[in-house]
């Protein structure tokens, strides 16, 4: 059985204890629930790819608790260190390259020569990340290819028995992965995520280039199927059909609504929470109102999109 670990200080104590033994600990953050092992333990990682049925070749975001850690692991820059002092700790991962030495299992990197790192905001993460003392690596502490977790449950949904424990946190208040900004040349979004692009480009003072989804795969949740349900989503839908499990968005009537205020930041919180409810309603189909794709609409549209992809 998976362990519930509470926030008492014994079981964060506990937590650390299970990573530096190689176990696996699933944990809060601000964005979604992380499955975290000790980025410098090859076993550990390897373990990780285990549980989830991840593919080897997507790489994983290792979390720090601090600025040092975080150099001592990936070449540092100007533009890092502006970022950083902008957006850290919080939903940015930065893809840097790869420190000579650093200590940290090639699996991490998918065998490439960068590194993503994220100082995460939640005080239960921070925490761990303090009492472990080392880098973690923790991609969404769920089932390759499944919705995220936004909480313990979520987490013990896909994962119970297959992990060590998972400290319940409650819900993760942004409710989608981080954003991810390559920074290897030009500043490239890798993934969409609570930072837009035109707030990395105003703090950078230069224009920021979006991968296109042909390119090789560089950081995680690029692949074309992600984050789905077991449902099929369809997507921008007009009106509903009969037996479908409905998701609104703005004043309409539906099983669930993202936003009736048409809040593009409590849709985003709500998003995985809600893809998990209607998936559990055992109906077939997921209809899904437009969400408008400016803002934080983009990185939704993105989950959205992957969830309902050919799998």
């Amino acid at each position: 059985m998976t362990e519930r670990l509470t926030l008492a200080e014994a079981d964060i104590v506990r937590a650390a204890e299970i990573w530096r033994a190689g176990g696996l600990v699933a944990f809060p953050t601000e964005t979604v629930y992380g499955l975290g092992a000790d980025a410098g333990n090859d076993k550990a990682v390897a373990a990780i790819f285990a549980a989830k049925d991840r593919p080897s070749f997507n790489p994983l975001i290792t979390h720090v608790a601090s600025l040092d850690q975080a150099k001592a692991l990936a070449v540092w820059s100007d533009r890092a260190e502006a970022l950083a002092a902008a957006y850290w700790p919080g939903p940015l991962t930065l893809v840097l390259p790869l420190r000579d030495g650093a200590p940290v299992s090639g699996l991490v990197t998918a065998g490439l020569d960068t590194i993503g790192i994220r100082m995460p905001a939640h005080p239960v993460a921070r925490r761990l990340l303090t009492a472990f003392g080392r880098g973690v690596a923790a991609p969404s502490a769920n089932r390759s290819g499944r919705i995220s977790p936004t909480r313990a449950e979520h987490v013990l949904d896909t994962l119970d028995g297959r992990i060590d424990a998972v400290v319940a946190g409650g819900a993760s208040q942004v409710g989608l992965e981080s954003t991810i900004l390559g920074l290897t040349g030009k500043p490239t979004l890798l993934r969409p995520g609570g930072i837009t692009a035109e707030a990395l480009a105003g703090t950078l003072g230069t224009h920021v280039f979006t991968r296109r989804d042909t390119e090789a795969i560089s950081a995680p949740g690029q692949t074309p199927s992600h984050y789905a349900p077991r449902a099929t989503l369809r997507l921008n839908a007009a009106e509903w059909q009969d037996g479908e499990a409905t998701l609104g968005f703005g004043d309409m009537p539906c099983d669930l609504n993202l936003s009736e205020s048409e809040d593009l930041s409590e849709a985003a919180a709500n998003l995985f929470a809600h893809l998990h409810a209607l998936d559990r309603s055992g109906r077939e189909v997921i209809a899904v109102a437009p969400v408008p794709h400016r803002g934080l609409g983009i990185a939704i549209n993105d989950r959205l999109s992957r969830a309902a992809a050919p799998r």
